[in-house]
């Protein structure tokens, strides 16, 4: 599938600011950030995402899968379907090796230089230089291989609880995942075992304690809690079947914005932001300084994913980085086990005010304008360094609202299957 199917039947962008009329916009429910079981999800299927969404209003929705775009096809065609706005992202970890050598945390709380990163707005299935696709396989292939040796210690540690505690990397792969394995893949495979090998809940209760050393905390009917509770007793550093990540799996920021330029995508720094107990990293610690250290990288995008923050200090963050030039957006990610709305909320549930609202739906609109240029040929939102073309931010905001007024209402959907 070419991205430019999603705008076929569209008229030009003139035709498009002719038609459209500003009093008809509105600030829609907007997920820019979901993962899909591409990678690791809350969600079953791509179909289960779209369908909920649709459910809870949401009217546009970015999946953003780590290392891959397997998913793009299934969910534009799940999407149209929806009538519902899709933005094709994608996400990666990289290192900021200066960062690590002294200490600094970036947007991971617990790993120092360790980077998330993520290019929004790329066409569907990207065409990458075969330099940029050998780079990213070789990551894939270190994390596997990584992955590989955690499944070992697992099996180790679960063949002396009950030799019938098994599992391969082909097993989890062909039950569990689509391509891309993650440790959360892993830890939903031995609580899937259990359940399977122990349907009596004493001996599961039992092989837990074994399994950890200690009684779960978990309640067996907690799919979610347990499969984090394996991973933070098991499969994180300090765990017993814990394998650090080899540096060729982690790419560096320069090599991200290359990947994502030449897929045609925008890159976005997703912001972690305030924990519960209001600790930030030492990265994001001031408005200020998170604004220097990403233009030094050459990124003035940012997300946001706000059912971990308060919505004060984010309201104070998202006002800073749009009134320094920044586009923001927000998403929910989804990347754990649990199924939580796809509404975006802040923490505690708290909704979006009408700003918050306001600044994400404009963020949105720049991803759609983006995308609907690059797919036609045209030049996109930004340059090859990272910041904004000459056409100014309110300019794509404007035409991307147009382009999602003409995308809900107009009459036809292209047919992704011709």
């Amino acid at each position: 599938m070419e991205s430019n199917l999603i705008f076929d039947c569209f008229p030009s962008s003139e035709e498009l600011l002719s038609q459209y009329s500003e009093s008809e916009g509105t600030t829609i429910d907007i997920n820019a950030h979901i993962h899909t079981p591409y990678s690791f999800s809350a969600f079953q299927s791509i179909k289960q995402a779209v369908s909920l969404a649709k459910e809870e209003g949401v009217q546009v929705l970015g999946i953003n899968d780590f290392n891959v775009t397997d998913g793009y096809l299934e969910f534009a065609k799940e999407c149209l379907q929806a009538n519902i706005f899709p933005l094709f992202n994608i996400e990666f970890i990289g290192l900021v090796k200066e960062f690590q050598k002294e200490n600094i945390k970036v947007n991971d709380p617990n790993n120092p230089g360790r980077i998330y990163l993520s290019g929004k707005g790329l066409s569907s299935y990207p065409s990458l230089n075969s330099r940029i696709q050998d780079r990213i396989s070789a990551a894939l292939k270190s994390g596997e291989s990584q992955i590989t040796e955690m499944i070992n210690k697992m099996n180790v540690l679960l063949y002396f609880i009950n030799p019938d505690f098994h599992f391969s990397l082909e097993e989890i792969r062909a039950r569990f995942a689509k391509n891309l394995i993650r440790e959360r893949h892993i830890a939903r495979a031995v609580r899937v075992k259990a359940e399977e090998v122990c349907p009596n809940p004493k001996d599961r209760i039992i092989f837990y304690e074994k399994l950890f050393g200690k009684l779960p905390k978990s309640s067996l009917n907690d799919s979610a809690s347990l499969e984090n509770e394996i991973r933070s007793n098991l499969l994180k550093a300090g765990g017993k079947a814990f394998v650090p990540e080899d540096r060729n799996a982690f790419i560096s920021v320069e090599e991200f914005k290359e990947i994502v330029n030449d897929a045609g995508g925008i890159p976005v720094y997703p912001v972690l932001l305030d924990d519960m107990n209001g600790n930030f990293t030492d990265f994001e610690n001031s408005k200020e300084g998170l604004l220097t250290g990403l233009l030094s990288f050459g990124i003035c995008n940012v997300e946001f994913i706000p059912a971990r923050n308060d919505i004060k200090i984010l309201t104070g963050y998202v006002r800073y980085f749009y009134e320094n030039g920044f586009s923001v957006t927000f998403g929910t990610e989804h990347n754990t086990p649990d199924l939580i709305p796809l509404k975006v909320y802040c923490r505690g549930k708290a909704a979006l005010d009408e700003y918050l609202r306001e600044i994400n739906y404009k963020g949105a609109c720049v991803l759609a304008a983006h995308q609907f240029l690059t797919a036609l040929g045209n030049e996109g939102y930004q340059n090859k360094d990272g910041f904004p073309s000459g056409r100014k931010r309110n300019e794509f905001e404007k035409l991307g609202a147009a382009v999602l007024d003409f995308y809900f209402n107009k009459k036809t959907k292209p047919d992704l299957d011709a």
